[in-house]
């Protein structure tokens, strides 16, 4: 899913050093070991670089700080692309849209999916944030998830205090009069959804609610996840996303590596039309089935900033 630089020097072998060639990497050195949010894409019949910038949706504002490597890829890029077009997801028609495919089936409700104690602190969770608890009880619990996190103008925020890396992003890419994409579209993740149980749902829900839950037990894992930001430590939040406690496990493939896949060719396609900048949670980037280890194996040349 920033504030202080930790830049290390690559540690990988390239073979074929002209931009325009493929590069080889040795088989220990396709998965970045480097410490970095912002990558260089080269290589592979690109005509010019493109970059990978590692994002995390939530951040308090007075951390978020646009690394140098970043700011210097959107002076050098005409697009940028997030896992979803932020464009599209600013768009009230598009919002509505969303709405009539975000309530579980057969009548379920919040109550149904957990515990008494779960139930009340997410409920008191959303009265504290105005949500009428008959409408947005029978949600989606991952849908939910993403209207306590969204920091958009008008929408639903964890407190005042808060913001997310892609907005922030998306005002100067607006500022700077850049073309806006997306490497998947608002529908399919709605389709992610309905491919994970509701009550594996419930769970992450209330564990992401109690990870901004100032004076609470789950302000340490956010603390955690923002500390391995700050230290750009990639494979460290991979590894954490997939930790049991966070409720994911037994999902990564739906949340993290098939998607990452499906992104691919995406990307490739967007590298050859002109220079793009990809912003992508910093989750994503790290571990064997990354995005920095999967474009290297499609012989790109992925360096650290």
């Amino acid at each position: 899913m920033n504030k202080y630089w930790l830049w290390l020097l690559p540690a990988f072998v390239v073979f074929g050093c002209t931009s325009s060639k493929k590069a080889t990497y040795a088989p220990d050195q396709v998965v970045p070991s480097e410490k970095s949010l912002v990558w260089k894409i080269t290589g592979n019949g690109l005509k010019k670089p493109s970059y990978l910038f590692g994002t995390i949706h939530l951040i308090p504002k007075n951390d978020f700080i646009l690394p140098d490597g970043a700011r210097m890829a959107l002076d050098n890029v005409r697009r940028v692309a997030f896992e979803i077009d932020m464009k599209e997801m600013t768009n009230f028609k598009t919002q509505i849209g969303l709405m009539s495919k975000a309530f579980m089936a057969g009548g379920k409700t919040l109550k149904d999916l957990l515990s008494s104690d779960d139930y009340s602190f997410v409920k008191a969770k959303m009265n504290e944030k105005g949500l009428p608890g008959g409408f947005f009880e029978r949600m989606k619990p991952m849908f939910l998830s993403t209207m306590f996190s969204s920091d958009e103008e008008g929408g639903a925020a964890p407190n005042a205090t808060m913001t997310s890396v892609e907005m922030e992003l998306y005002r100067m890419s607006r500022y700077r009069k850049l073309e806006s994409a997306g490497l998947e579209t608002a529908a399919y993740q709605m389709a992610i959804f309905d491919s994970i149980p509701y009550e594996a749902q419930a769970k992450m829900l209330v564990e992401t609610l109690r990870s901004t839950d100032d004076g609470k037990e789950g302000d340490g894992e956010l603390s955690k996840m923002l500390e391995m930001y700050r230290n750009q430590d990639i494979n460290a939040m991979q590894t954490m996303i997939g930790d049991a406690q966070y409720g994911i496990q037994g999902y990564e493939d739906i949340l993290l590596n098939n998607r990452n896949r499906n992104w691919i060719p995406v990307m490739s396609r967007f590298m050859r039309e002109e220079p793009t900048l990809f912003a992508v949670g910093a989750g994503h980037l790290g571990g064997t089935g990354g995005v920095v280890a999967l474009l290297r194996r499609e012989g790109y040349r992925v360096e650290a900033l």
